[in-house]
């Protein structure tokens, strides 16, 4: 049976209680009025139109499909991103509403139960060419969570085609504890640090995974070398026998690696928080992180050190993601505001 509707300003209104509530009760489209009447917004009934599902007239004009959409068009900023968004979640077969413009968010899921708990998801709309900024990120995924929500980021190319990201806060947690070591003597080897203590060396790489073979040795990396230094585990030694100061040290490896001071700072809360930390070059970020020991787990995380202000395009984030996930990782920011670090999670996400 065929729904009539009639455009008001801005909204569409179903005057027969009967299509009201078929729409309303059992779709979840439009709220109700005082006299039961539905009010569509503008998305809702550019969609019902486009699945033919309604008629929609204005002063007994019908609107054909392209006369509605150009007057949406005008109306809502950013309406074909949000239209295509409400489009592929509604034929997903899932309920969302339009939120208040003033909202960072631009719908929102009906509440689904989640671990016996009732969570509500918040839909942020992109298209490829924005800005994503992890600061404003970041306060947004605050501020669902104190709603006990969940947030989305929804992505449109400019095919049309979309990708969908569960964004959150992550508590970087796992099971390796920190050990004390005995002192030990190191060389510096310009982009290395090589420690030929081999007892030192076994226990090193045995306990908490730190460094590479080398020899009967074990080559360290630099941010690894400055970490031993700083808890007097090593010292650290010129090739001429010189030993280098903590100052000396980090001069010097401050002209090899200028984001040195950022990276420790990630890599020795990281360590504090239980996880096994690695170079993340293989795979296009500064860190690979394990909550277990390697030969227990696979490196569960990848982790890129960012300063407060960070943006990206879109492309960068997508590169990132996908190639986590293909090799079935989770890429997490850690961003960097003085001495305080948030780590944010961009999951793959099949609504």
């Amino acid at each position: 049976m065929q729904i009539f509707g009639e455009l008001v300003g801005s909204q569409i209104i179903v005057k027969k209680q009967k299509d009201s509530g078929r729409l309303y009760s059992r779709s979840h489209f439009g709220t109700l009025n005082s006299k039961g009447q539905a009010k569509l917004d503008l998305l809702e009934g550019v969609f019902l139109l486009g699945e033919n599902k309604i008629r929609i007239f204005e002063k007994k004009t019908e609107l054909d499909f392209q006369t509605l959409v150009n007057f949406a068009a005008q109306k809502i900023p950013e309406f074909e991103i949000k239209y295509l968004i409400f489009k592929d979640l509604r034929n997903r077969g899932l309920a969302l509403k339009h939120c208040d413009e003033k909202k960072q968010t631009t719908f929102y899921l009906f509440k689904q139960k989640k671990d016996e708990r009732e969570r509500q998801c918040f839909i942020s709309a992109f298209s490829e060419r924005d800005i994503l900024d992890l600061k404003e990120t970041k306060n947004l995924i605050q501020d669902i969570t104190k709603k006990n929500g969940e947030l989305w980021f929804a992505i449109v190319d400019e095919e049309g085609d979309l990708t969908y990201y569960r964004v959150s806060l992550q508590d970087m947690k796992g099971d390796v504890s920190e050990h004390d070591y005995p002192k030990g003597h190191s060389i510096l080897l310009k982009n290395r640090i090589v420690l030929f203590d081999n007892k030192l060396a076994k226990s090193l790489f045995q306990k908490e995974f730190f460094g590479k073979p080398f020899g009967d040795g074990l080559q360290l990396s630099l941010v690894e070398g400055l970490y031993l230094l700083e808890k007097k585990v090593i010292d650290i030694f010129s090739t001429q026998s010189k030993k280098l100061s903590h100052k000396e040290y980090k001069k010097i490896i401050h002209k090899l690696q200028p984001d040195i001071k950022s990276r420790l700072l990630v890599f020795s809360d990281l360590k504090k928080s239980g996880l096994i930390v690695k170079t993340g070059f293989k795979f296009g970020v500064h860190f690979r992180a394990y909550t277990k020991q390697p030969d227990k787990t696979h490196a569960e995380y990848l982790v890129h050190v960012v300063d407060k202000d960070f943006k990206s395009i879109w492309a960068e984030m997508s590169r990132a993601v996908r190639l986590a996930h293909s090799v079935n990782k989770e890429i997490v920011f850690a961003r960097i505001d003085g001495e305080k670090i948030d780590y944010i999670k961009f999951g793959r996400l099949r609504p």
